[in-house]
C-alpha cells in the first residue's frame, strides 16, 4: 500500500541567548500546509526583516500502516504535535538550521531520539490533525489483551513438601 502524504512547511527560530558562549539558538516555531509553488521548493525564505523566522517549504509527512500505533498516542495526547528532526549547519549564514525530517509519529520520533538525531515538537495544526485521524481508524487496531496467568498459592500441588529427613544429609 502506498502511503498517504501531505505537503508541509516547517517554519524554524532563532532565538538570541544572552551567553558568552553562544548567542543563538534555533528551534521549530511551526509546521503549516505548503503554499510553496514548484519552482520555491527547497528555497528558504526569511519571515520577518531581522530574520528571526525562517520558512523551509517542501518537506512532507507520510503515513504508514505500520505507524498507526504512534499516531494514535500522538492524536490521543492531551497536546498532539507535529515532531522535526533537525539538524544544526555550523559555520554558515542564517538560517544555521535545517529541517530534515517531518513526522507525526510519537514511536517514529523516538527511534530517531534514540539514534542521537535532533528531534523538537511543535503543536499539530488541526487541518494536519483531521487529515490523520481517519487514516487512525482505519489502520490502528489495537493488540488484544492476553490473560497473564499468575501463580495460585491455593492450586492443587502449589506447596509440595518434602518429607522430614528427605534433604541432603548433615553431618
Amino acid at each position: 500500500m502506498q502511503a498517504l502524504q501531505i505537503s508541509v512547511d516547517v517554519v524554524m527560530e532563532r532565538v538570541p541567548l544572552a551567553s558568552r558562549w553562544q548567542s543563538e539558538t534555533w528551534r521549530p516555531f511551526a509546521v503549516v500546509p505548503s503554499l510553496a509553488t514548484e519552482d520555491a521548493v527547497g528555497a528558504c525564505v526569511a519571515l520577518d526583516a531581522e530574520g528571526h523566522r525562517w520558512r523551509f517549504p517542501g518537506h512532507v509527512i507520510e503515513l504508514h500502516p505500520v505507524e498507526a500505533e504512534g499516531y494514535f498516542l500522538n492524536l490521543t495526547s492531551p497536546a498532539p504535535c507535529v515532531f522535526v528532526m533537525w539538524r544544526a549547519v555550523e559555520g554558515s549564514a542564517p538560517p544555521a538550521a535545517t529541517p530534515v525530517l517531518v513526522t507525526v509519529s510519537y514511536n517514529e520520533a523516538g527511534r530517531l531520539m534514540d539514534g542521537g538525531e535532533r528531534v523538537d515538537s511543535v503543536a499539530m495544526p488541526g487541518g494536519i490533525a483531521d487529515w490523520v485521524r481517519p487514516f487512525v481508524a482505519e489502520h490502528y487496531k489495537p493488540e488484544p489483551r492476553r490473560k497473564v496467568k499468575r501463580n495460585d498459592p491455593f492450586a492443587e500441588g502449589a506447596f509440595v513438601r518434602s518429607p522430614r529427613g528427605a534433604g541432603p544429609e548433615r553431618s
